[in-house]
C-alpha cells in the first residue's frame, strides 16, 4: 500500500514540475504589462515631436519636452530653462491621469480632457493616439540618471532664446564698429516664422516698456563637430543680415560673436516666461529697417543649411 502511495506521489510531483517548467520556457507566452506599468516604467518621456503624424494637436503636449505618470500625477517640462532641476528633472506637476479602462485618460489643468490609445513601439518607446483630434505623438523612455539633459538643451537652443521677454546686453568685447553696437535688447517669438525684435532703448528699460525698434526673422544651425555651438542668423526686414557664433555661458545669459565684426556681445534674459500653455505676449515693432548712415555689410547665404566652420 505504502508503495502504491509513493508511486502516486511521484507522478503527481513529476506532473506538475513538469507543468511549471512548460509555462515558464514557452516560448509563445510573453508577459503583457499594464497599461499602468507601461507609462510608469520609465522617469521621462521624451517626445519626438518631429516624428509626430496626423492633422490634430493637443497643446499641452506639443509644448512639452518630456512627460512623466507618477502614480496618478502628470509631470511636465515645458521650460528649458532650469531643465533637469525643476521637480527633481520631471519638470512640474501640469494634470492628472488614470489608465483604468484600458486607455490613458489625462486631465491637464489648462487643456483639459484628452484620451489617448497607447501602442509599444519598442521597449522604450510608445506612441500615443488621440482619435478626437486624429493625432499621434511617439515618446522616448528614460530613466532620471541616464536622460542627457544638456543634449536636449542644444537640440532646442531656439526655443530657449523664446523662454525670455527680451534679452538685455550686458557686456561687449573687441571687434570692429557696427550698427549691431546700438542695439541693446533682443526678442524671440514663435509667431508666425520664427520672429525676432530688437531695441535700442537705454539699459535698465523695464521689460513692458521697451521699444521695439526693429523686426525679422531669424534661423539656427548646428556646427559641424561641435555640440555646444550653434550659428545665429538674424534676417532684417529691410535686408540687413547678421550673423552670429551662439554659445550658452548660463541658464540666463547667452554669448553672441559677430562674425562679420568680430565682436563678443553678451545678453542676460529677463522676464522669464513659464510655459503651461499657448505663446508668450504679442511684441509690437516700428514698420521700420535700421539706418544709421554707417556702412554695413551683407552676409548672404547661398544655401540654408548646417554650417561647418572647421
Amino acid at each position: 500500500m505504502k508503495s502504491i502511495k509513493l508511486l502516486l506521489a511521484t507522478i503527481i510531483t513529476g506532473a506538475f514540475l513538469s507543468s511549471c517548467t512548460t509555462i515558464f520556457n514557452d516560448p509563445f507566452l510573453e508577459y503583457e504589462p499594464t497599461l499602468e506599468e507601461v507609462v510608469s516604467d520609465y522617469d521621462l518621456w521624451y517626445i519626438d515631436y518631429h516624428r509626430t503624424t496626423g492633422n490634430g494637436d493637443i497643446p499641452y503636449v506639443s509644448k512639452a519636452f518630456t512627460l512623466s505618470f507618477v502614480n496618478g500625477i502628470l509631470y511636465a517640462n515645458n521650460n528649458i530653462v532650469d531643465i533637469g532641476r525643476t521637480g527633481n528633472g520631471l519638470g512640474i506637476d501640469v494634470g492628472t491621469y488614470n489608465t483604468f479602462n484600458g486607455l490613458l485618460e489625462t486631465n491637464h489643468d489648462l487643456d483639459g480632457a484628452n484620451d489617448f490609445e497607447v501602442t509599444i513601439v519598442s521597449n522604450n518607446e510608445i506612441r500615443l493616439y488621440n482619435f478626437r483630434q486624429n493625432v499621434s505623438y511617439y515618446l522616448v523612455g528614460y530613466q532620471v540618471n541616464q536622460f542627457d539633459y544638456d543634449r536636449l538643451f542644444y537640440e532646442n537652443i531656439e526655443y530657449f532664446l523664446q523662454e525670455y521677454i527680451a534679452w538685455e546686453k550686458v557686456d561687449v568685447q573687441g571687434g570692429l564698429e557696427s550698427a549691431f553696437d546700438d542695439e541693446n535688447y533682443l526678442a524671440f517669438t514663435p509667431e508666425n516664422i520664427t520672429t525676432f525684435y530688437s531695441s535700442q532703448d537705454n539699459f535698465g528699460t523695464q521689460v513692458d516698456y521697451i521699444n521695439w525698434d526693429y523686426v525679422g526673422g531669424y534661423e539656427i544651425f548646428d556646427v559641424e563637430g561641435f555640440e555646444d555651438l550653434k550659428i545665429l542668423t538674424l534676417n532684417y526686414d529691410g535686408g540687413d543680415i547678421e550673423e552670429f557664433e551662439l554659445s550658452v555661458i548660463n541658464d540666463g545669459r547667452v554669448r553672441l560673436y559677430n562674425i562679420n565684426s568680430e565682436t563678443t556681445y553678451d545678453f542676460a534674459g529677463k522676464g522669464f516666461i513659464q510655459f503651461l500653455k499657448g505663446g508668450k505676449k504679442k511684441i509690437e515693432a516700428k514698420d521700420i529697417v535700421r539706418n544709421d548712415g554707417r556702412k554695413r555689410t551683407k552676409v548672404i547665404r547661398k544655401v540654408k543649411t548646417r554650417r561647418n566652420l572647421k
